[in-house]
């Protein structure tokens, strides 16, 4: 093991030898953004905590198997958004979309949402229904392709694209109305 270089990698070092305060500073460290990770995919607080936890838990425990103690971040941010998804696969009823029903969607709309403040965004994201909530997170918030969120989700490709403009449509919707109400 090299020496470490940053504070995270002394605290993952440190965590590896079973020193608890070290695990207390990286959960302080990440939960924040993993916990917003988790409300975004689940879509209600309580199971968002369960996740949280649950994927902690998780990390701690294998924290053993982390090669490059740098990549800890990471690292964490793929184990919340697998359990979210394994959670998710549970829970969610996906309709098998056919390719005729997707074939008037396109790409071509500029991601409209990027001047848009984030809060306002994560407060529509919530409000999405949970098929939807779930695919446009893992597509414009974790660059997830169709494919992958596909593969991950156990539905296909077509049914990730149309679920992803049914949000970004919704999304919009939402949004226009907030920002008409804020304004």
């Amino acid at each position: 093991m090299e020496k470490a270089t940053t504070i995270t990698t002394a605290l993952v070092y440190n965590a590896r030898k079973g020193n608890t305060q070290a695990f207390a500073q990286l959960y302080n460290q990440y939960s924040k953004a993993m916990y917003n990770i988790c409300v975004r995919m689940a879509g209600n607080i309580t199971d968002a905590e369960d996740l949280l936890q649950e994927s902690f838990i998780t990390a701690f425990k294998n924290i053993h198997q982390l090669k490059d103690d740098n990549l800890f971040g990471g690292w964490l941010k793929t184990i919340v958004v697998n359990n979210c998804i394994k959670h998710c696969k549970k829970v969610f009823y996906w309709d098998d979309w056919s390719e005729e029903k997707t074939e008037h969607l396109t790409d071509d709309e500029t991601e409209w949402w990027a001047n848009v403040e984030m809060s306002h965004i994560n407060s529509a994201i919530k409000q999405l229904p949970d098929g939807c909530r779930q695919i446009f997170t893992l597509y414009a918030v974790e660059n997830y392709s169709h494919r992958e969120v596909a593969d991950n989700l156990g539905i296909t490709e077509s049914t990730s694209k149309s679920q992803y403009h049914r949000a970004k449509k919704l999304l919009k919707e939402k949004l226009i109305i907030q920002l008409q109400l804020n304004g």
